[in-house]
């Protein structure tokens, strides 16, 4: 019985040793299946083994398509994962449609996808009937815009062994920056153009109200000032017709501007009733000509006084009003003071123009024909023309003194700028004849030791930092020299993110968030 117990437990643990060793077997096989060496598509489906996958990156005037999509072969479903980007502040495009076709002659396959997966990506697909040579196009439709974009001589191959055989697949040479790293950054590109430069002057100006855009309002009476509103400060905003302070003679012996207004009406009643008997007279030949202009000329007189005294005069004394929409540039009396006729009260100004005095060394020999631009800071730091806003060169000095070896110029400026009267900004005048060269912005300058270099963007989510040599520059935009190309394409906000990405020595993982 002892015998048979202990053969028993022996049989036991022989079969729980080959089932456990058959149950890792099983677990080690699914852990290392075919499965998760499979490529993905943009929705997590399968991409045929052995097919290459194909990456192309677009750039319109509004739009920026990199997609990603395996080699198209005959009879194969291929997914596409298509990011678009509207340049206008490069953010994703989170609504709309987006149709891809395959097109060849005037035949060809579509299919329409109504929303994107995720933000900035859409996943069509296509199945080609055929092989050859096609255009691949991509229709964006949005709220905001559209877009058509178009992708050449696009093959069509007989079989996987023939796509593997002979599609190229995109390097992950360079630096790695994925769209949606991208995308949730302040991040903008703009192209490598053929431009015109200058010989550029480096200097300073100082703002100062140009003529027309400020008034100094006077007192139209004699009168004790009073203030119609308790806020009547330097910067104040004013519309127009706005009154702002009115002057009372009330109680006033003398110099009451009340007495003088009831004086002027009844000189000018008088005179304007001698004028009409005598007109009748005149027109009967009765009155001499001479007596009828003496008369016509009193009567003139008396209605003129009359009505620049009566003039903005209401409830509470003479009215002082705003003559155009503005700002208050300085209040010269105060609340209760007693002023004389003509003596000054307020000054309006407005924002709608500038002056700007800047000056120049007088070794450059500078005239107004000599001066192509006028580049300036404004309130927020950016670099803007002057001439191009419908700006003009007001002025330029003709001499110079001992103790002023420098030579104004005057610049009308038609930008609202948010400046205070007399503060200083950074300027560059453009002088002589342009030169055409290759021109990037200035904001797409990397310096390191006076060294320059930009990041190119040589795909959807490649990146390259390479070093060029600068020229000319006018705040905006440089002159580079060496080391890029017109139609290349380069970061101008968000490069040192790119360029910290390729010293942190990582590159992130391919993949996306969908």
């Amino acid at each position: 019985m002892m015998m048979e117990t202990s053969i028993t437990i022996i049989k036991l643990m022989k079969m729980r040793f080959i089932y456990i060793a058959c149950l890792s077997l099983l677990l080690f096989s699914c852990g290392n299946s075919a499965e998760e060496d499979h490529a993905h598509d943009a929705e997590g489906n399968h991409i045929t083994t052995g097919v290459p996958a194909i990456s192309k990156t677009i750039w319109t005037d509004q739009t920026e398509l990199f997609v990603e999509f395996p080699a198209l072969v005959e009879g194969e479903t291929s997914k596409f994962a298509a990011h678009f980007t509207a340049l206008d502040k490069h953010r994703p495009i989170r609504e709309g449609s987006v149709t891809v076709s395959l097109i060849k002659g005037d035949s060809g396959i579509r299919h329409t996808v109504e929303a994107p997966s995720s933000p900035g990506i859409f996943s069509p697909a296509l199945q080609p009937k055929e092989t050859g040579m096609y255009d691949l196009v991509f229709e964006l439709k949005t709220s905001e815009y559209s877009d058509r974009i178009v992708i050449r001589d696009v093959r069509v191959y007989e079989s996987v062994a023939e796509a593997s055989e002979n599609a190229e697949e995109e390097s992950d040479a360079g630096i790695s920056f994925l769209k949606e790293q991208a995308w949730k950054i302040d991040f903008q590109t703009a192209p490598v153009t053929q431009g015109e430069v200058y010989e550029i002057v480096n200097t300073s100006g100082v703002w100062q109200a140009a003529p027309g855009t400020y008034k100094i309002l006077a007192a139209g009476a004699n009168g004790m000032v009073n203030f119609v509103s308790e806020n009547l400060t330097e910067g104040t905003e004013v519309k127009k017709g706005q009154l702002l302070m009115t002057l009372s003679s009330e109680g006033l012996s003398s110099n009451n501007i009340q007495a003088e207004i009831a004086q002027a009406k009844a000189r000018y009643d008088q005179a304007k009733a001698e004028y009409e008997r005598k007109k009748e007279l005149y027109e009967d030949r009765i009155v001499p000509k001479a007596e009828m202009e003496r008369v016509e000329s009193n009567f003139r007189v008396a209605e003129a006084n009359y009505r620049a005294l009566a003039s903005n005069y209401g409830a509470g004394g003479k009215q002082i009003r705003a003559p155009f929409a503005g700002f208050i540039k300085a209040v010269n009396t105060s609340n209760g003071n007693y002023v004389e006729q003509g003596e000054n009260l307020i000054a309006i100004g407005t924002d709608k123009s500038r002056l700007l005095k800047t000056q120049i060394s007088a070794s450059y020999n500078v005239g107004k024909g000599s001066i192509a631009n006028v580049w300036y800071k404004n309130d927020l730091g950016e670099w803007k023309s002057a001439l191009d806003s419908g700006g003009s060169i007001v002025s330029v000095g003709k001499e110079v003194e001992d103790l002023k070896p420098m030579i104004p110029i005057y610049v009308k400026v038609n930008d609202v700028v948010e400046r205070p009267e007399g503060s200083f900004t950074e300027v560059q005048i453009a002088l002589g004849e342009a030169e055409t060269g290759v021109t990037v912005p200035e904001a797409a300058l990397l310096e390191d030791y006076g060294n320059y270099s930009v990041i190119v963007q040589t795909g959807g989510e490649s990146f390259e930092r390479r070093p060029v040599r600068i020229g000319k520059r006018n705040g905006k935009n440089a002159q580079v020299l060496s080391g890029l190309q017109p139609g290349e394409v380069v970061v101008t906000t968000g490069n040192y993110q790119v360029k910290m990405a390729s010293m942190s020595g990582e590159t992130p993982g391919h993949g996306h968030e969908h």
